[in-house]
């Protein structure tokens, strides 16, 4: 270790990360290294709840809004990009600050991810094409065949996923699965996670809040000129999905909202329960930012 300390704040949706995050990076006088993996796309600002022009003026921020919509990103490139990062910040200051929701981006900080080839173009077009020419379900009874033991835990509803294992396996003639070693990398900073959590109907509450809020900001016209892309892979997020199917003229519009709500909180409850797996967090409520203090401290 060099004295060094990587501050991780996360936790569910809608529990109040912003506000924490901009005090501590204030307290320290450090930016903030974003871990969502939508809030990275420039177009996606009030439907992924992005930082705001008033926060962005507060504190520095990295990884928010810096790539198009149809631009290629995965967590392994996410990981190379924030430890090259925390070699220039740890130049300056001792604490470095992440923060987000994307449970695979923060792995892939804290933990290390496998080395997963990269996909060239020819192969990425090729799979795209036939995602749309021939559908899921024909892909994942390939990946049956390709790699079963990969198939068995993959979700297979997920087209980047599916597709993405597919790839590596066209690609480089061996399994998806004999890339996959979960080897834990060492990091050679101190490692502080923090998680956030209220009573789960406070959060729901927010949650609900929240996206009323996104649809007074103006969520209705962002997502309709989005319309037109709604193939990619980054607008298959909660939010834009609903309102796509809304456009579509599938649902109502109020129907396009509860269906909102709702898988906003089926999400929140599927991070909690990833991060409740992790023994290295300690959890805090949001309003508790002296304490969360004493703890990052503590830990030296």
């Amino acid at each position: 270790m060099n004295g060094k300390t990587l501050i991780v704040v996360t936790g569910p949706t809608a529990v109040g990360k912003t506000a924490l995050c901009l005090d501590i990076a204030q307290h320290y006088g450090i930016p903030i290294i974003n871990a969502d993996s939508r809030q990275i796309y420039r177009d996606l600002k009030i439907g992924t709840a992005a930082p705001t022009e008033d926060q962005l003026r507060q504190v520095r921020h990295y990884f928010v809004g810096i790539l198009p919509l149809d631009e290629y990103y995965s967590a392994s490139m996410y990981e190379e990009q924030v430890m090259d990062l925390l070699d220039t910040l740890f130049q300056q200051s001792d604490y470095a600050l992440m923060s987000g929701g994307s449970m695979m981006y923060i792995d892939a900080v804290c933990n290390g991810i496998d080395d997963i080839p990269t996909v060239d173009d020819e192969t990425r077009a090729t799979m795209k094409r036939r995602l749309a020419d021939e559908g899921l379900e024909r892909l994942c009874e390939e990946l049956k065949v390709l790699d079963p033991e990969h198939y068995a835990i993959v979700d297979r509803s997920n087209p980047r996923r599916v597709v993405h294992a597919l790839e590596i396996c066209h690609m480089t003639g061996r399994t998806y699965t004999s890339f996959r070693k979960n080897e834990r990398k060492e990091r050679p900073f101190r490692i502080v996670k923090i998680a956030l959590t209220r009573p789960r109907d406070i959060i729901y509450e927010r949650i609900n809040k929240r996206v009323d809020q996104m649809i007074a900001d103006g969520l209705i016209d962002e997502a309709r000129n989005l319309y037109p892309q709604r193939h990619l892979n980054a607008l298959n997020t909660v939010g834009y999905k609903e309102l796509f199917t809304y456009f579509d003229g599938t649902w109502t519009f109020d129907e396009a909202v509860e269906r909102m709500k709702g898988n906003t909180r089926r999400y929140a409850r599927k991070q909690l329960t990833w991060f409740k797996k992790d023994p290295n967090i300690t959890w805090f409520s949001p309003e508790n930012q002296s304490l969360i203090i004493n703890h990052i401290e503590s830990n030296e």
